[in-house]
C-alpha cells in the first residue's frame, strides 16, 4: 500500500469558455517574468539602467523559445518525423518540449542582438541575469509535472510522483525528476548569488558558474529519467551535452579570470554618460556662482575704491567749498 507520494494534476489545461488556460505555458510565462524582475534588480545593482532587462529580454526571451523548441525537436525527431507521426505536433509547444541546451545558446544570440543595439557588454548582462534564469528554470519545471512528463525510474520512496495512464506513459509510481531539478536550479541560483557577492564574477563567469553548476545536476538527472532519447556509447544525449558543456564553462572561467580579471566597472554606456555630466553640471554652477562672487567682489572693490570713494569725496570737497565760500562771504 502506497502511504505517501506526489499526486499529478489529473489535467494539465483549464478551459475559461473557449480560451484554454495551460499549466505548462503558465509555468513558463510566471518564469520570465520572474527572471526579467529579478535579473532588473541586479543590473540596477551592477550600475545599469531599470528597463534595460526588460528591453534586452524582448530579443533573448522570443529567440530562447525557438531555440528551445529546435532542440528538442532535432534530437527527438522520432517523435514527429517517424512513421505514424503528423510533423504538425512539432508546432505544439504547448504540450512541452523545450531544450534548455538550445534555449540558452539561440537565447544568448538574441541577447545579443538586444545588447549591441544598447551599446552593452553582453557577459555583464549575463552575468545579472544568470541566477534569475536559473529561478525562471525552477519555475518552468514544474509545466512537466502539469503535463505528467519526464519523470524517473519507479520508486516507492515517500516523495514519488504518481503516473496516471495515458499516451506514452504507464500508470504507477516514479522518481519526480522534474522536483529534482527544481530544487537543483534553486540550489544553482544560490550558489551563482553568493559566489557573485564573494567573488565579484564579471566578464561572464557568474553565467559561466551557472551553467557549470546545472550541468552537473541535469547530468545525474538526466540519467534517472525513463523516456525515450538518443544514445551514445550507452549514454543519453543529454548526458553527453552535459559534460561537453560543463568542460567548456569551467575552462572559460578559469581562461576569463587570468585574461580579464575582476569585474566591469561600467555596464551600460548611458549611465556612465549621465554620472559623468553631472558633476560637470554642478562644476559648471560653482564656476558660474564663483564668476559671479568675483564679479560682485571686482565690482564692490572697484566701486569702493573709483565710484564709491571719489562720490562721497566730491561730495565731501564740494560741501567744503561751499563752507569755505561761505566764510568769505
Amino acid at each position: 500500500m502506497d502511504i505517501a507520494y506526489i499526486p499529478s494534476p489529473s489535467t494539465g489545461v483549464l478551459h475559461l469558455g473557449p480560451l484554454p488556460l495551460r499549466g505548462y505555458a503558465f509555468c513558463i510565462i510566471i518564469g520570465v517574468f520572474v527572471a526579467v524582475w529579478y535579473g532588473n534588480k541586479r543590473w540596477i545593482a551592477r550600475g545599469g539602467k531599470a528597463g534595460t532587462v526588460a528591453d534586452i529580454a524582448v530579443w533573448a526571451v522570443p529567440f530562447g523559445l525557438v531555440g528551445g523548441r529546435l532542440y528538442h525537436v532535432i534530437t527527438d525527431y522520432q517523435l514527429y518525423f517517424s512513421e505514424g507521426e503528423n510533423w504538425v505536433d512539432a508546432f505544439k509547444i504547448w504540450e512541452g518540449g523545450l531544450g534548455i541546451w538550445g534555449a540558452i545558446a539561440l537565447g544568448a544570440v538574441g541577447a545579443w542582438i538586444g545588447c549591441r543595439r544598447r551599446g552593452i557588454p553582453l557577459p555583464a548582462w549575463a552575468d545579472a541575469l544568470a541566477p534569475a534564469v536559473a529561478f525562471a528554470q525552477a519555475i518552468g519545471r514544474w509545466g512537466n509535472w502539469f503535463n505528467q512528463e519526464l519523470y524517473g525510474k519507479p520508486t516507492d520512496l515517500p516523495w514519488a510522483l504518481k503516473i496516471t495512464e495515458g499516451t506514452n506513459r504507464e500508470a504507477g509510481l516514479y522518481h519526480p525528476t522534474f522536483l529534482y531539478e527544481s530544487l537543483w536550479c534553486v540550489g544553482v541560483a544560490v550558489l551563482v548569488i553568493w559566489a557573485d557577492r564573494r567573488f565579484k564574477l564579471g566578464h561572464g563567469r557568474a553565467f559561466a558558474l551557472y551553467v557549470a553548476s546545472y550541468c552537473v545536476g541535469r547530468g545525474w538527472i538526466e540519467y534517472m529519467r525513463v523516456d525515450e532519447a538518443h544514445h551514445v556509447l550507452g549514454l543519453r544525449l543529454n548526458v553527453w551535452t552535459s559534460i561537453v558543456v560543463f568542460v567548456l564553462a569551467v575552462t572559460y572561467i578559469v581562461i576569463s579570470s587570468r585574461v580579464r580579471p575582476g569585474r566591469e566597472e561600467i555596464v551600460e554606456p548611458e549611465t556612465a554618460k549621465s554620472e559623468v555630466a553631472k558633476p560637470a553640471a554642478d562644476a559648471g554652477g560653482d564656476d558660474s556662482a564663483a564668476d559671479g562672487s568675483e564679479g560682485t567682489s571686482e565690482g564692490a572693490s572697484e566701486g569702493t575704491s573709483d565710484g564709491t570713494s571719489q562720490d562721497p569725496a566730491d561730495g565731501d570737497e564740494k560741501t567744503d567749498a561751499d563752507a569755505e565760500s561761505a566764510k568769505k562771504g
